[in-house]
């Protein structure tokens, strides 16, 4: 966790307001796995839920619209790493949890929803959607963005029909691993 990253500085907010239990993450570190020479990137945040289940959190703040103000572009970008992808699925593994993308969207001005979306959060002078996606569903149905930067992304229909609030992972009985 980078509390210099304002994305990073928001989600840790709403769990403090929530009253989830969680774990900032240093990400200045890399973990290794035992006695693996291979270091695995680290996420952002381990958040226990009431029944003790774990979620392992990687953070990926986005602004909607994105672009410049002249030319918004209104697509929900969900891109990431590959290595993003591949890190919170060991970490996802190494603590029998489930793995999750959490998408901070930063909304602008032009942006009005109304104040019962699940998870529309104000920190800051800033508006946030919380959105999330499990990493299995992501690797499933992710493609190469770009090949020299590493990226992936999903399609946007797939997007619009994966992502789901935050809130769900925490206050609803889900069906976690084995």
């Amino acid at each position: 966790m980078n509390r210099g990253n304002p994305y990073e500085a928001a989600f840790e907010a709403y769990l403090r307001q929530q009253g989830t239990s969680y774990f900032a993450i240093d990400e200045s570190k890399r973990n290794q796995w035992g006695l693996e020479t291979e270091t695995i990137k680290t996420p952002d945040f381990i958040v226990m839920t009431n029944d003790g289940s774990r979620i392992v959190v990687e953070i990926k703040g986005r602004r909607y619209p994105s672009g410049p103000a002249s030319k918004p572009r209104r697509a929900w970008e969900n891109w990431t790493t590959r290595e993003d992808v591949n890190g919170l699925s060991r970490w996802s593994e190494r603590i029998d949890g489930v793995g999750l993308f959490v998408f901070l969207y930063q909304l602008g001005e032009s942006v009005h929803l109304p104040n019962d979306v699940p998870d529309l959060w104000s920190f800051r002078d800033e508006r946030y959607l919380i959105r999330t996606i499990p990493v299995d569903s992501y690797r499933r149905w992710m493609r190469i963005r770009s090949p020299k930067w590493g990226t992936v992304c999903l399609p946007n229909d797939v997007y619009r029909e994966l992502v789901e609030p935050w809130s769900i992972y925490t206050t609803a009985e889900i069906l976690w691993p084995a």
